[in-house]
């Protein structure tokens, strides 16, 4: 992203997302019960509403609050430095084992990705953070090598995963690039292409 050209584009996002908070707030005071609705209808999209142990109550008051002000800016910036595109070369970034060693991303490529159950886990603010998260995590057993970004984000800035993004990566390159999660995340669209790819 060139300087000048970036910083008029992170002015406009922020433009965009402060009036679309302002706007929002303001009617989940004026019609909380309708604002209710529609973000639950949102929620219908990406199945969210179909976890028990994952109310309304717990994320919907969340919306349009400054916290989430705050994370959707950090997520459509990070979006900006995007390099993950279909039919592309795959960046090949730098990301860490459990056991400390440095290595790429590629170099994990195996067939399927398979996973059944969201972790929740707090923000990282070093790679031990990080190494504990994937020892929870490996304990569930993943039908997939666990690896850490770098402490610099430099696989979740390319590949513009947060807050969750779905690819498929084959022979070095993206073959398939999921919508930004939550409302745009689709598991299923995964097993659909991995079906194909057997």
């Amino acid at each position: 992203m060139s300087g000048i050209r970036g910083v008029l584009q992170k002015i406009l996002i922020l433009l965009q997302v402060t009036l679309t908070v302002v706007v929002g707030k303001t009617l989940m005071i004026l019609f909380p019960n309708a604002m209710k609705r529609y973000i639950l209808k949102m929620g219908e999209k990406s199945r969210m509403n179909q976890n028990p142990k994952f109310s309304y109550e717990n994320w919907g008051p969340t919306f349009f609050s400054f916290k989430y002000l705050q994370f959707v800016l950090k997520v459509k910036w990070k979006r900006l430095e995007d390099e993950a595109y279909e039919g592309h070369p795959a960046p090949n970034t730098h990301v860490v084992t459990l056991g400390g060693e440095v290595c790429h991303l590629l170099d994990f490529m195996k067939d399927g990705w398979a996973f059944k159950n969201n972790v929740i886990i707090k923000n990282h603010r070093s790679l031990e953070d990080r190494k504990i998260a994937a020892q929870f995590l490996q304990k569930s057993h993943p039908l997939c090598p666990v690896v850490l970004d770098t402490m610099e984000n430099l696989s979740s800035s390319k590949y513009a995963a947060l807050p969750e993004r779905l690819y498929v990566l084959q022979g070095g390159k993206v073959i398939y690039k999921g919508g930004v999660g939550p409302w745009n995340y689709h598991p299923q669209e995964i097993r659909a292409i991995l079906e194909k790819l057997k």
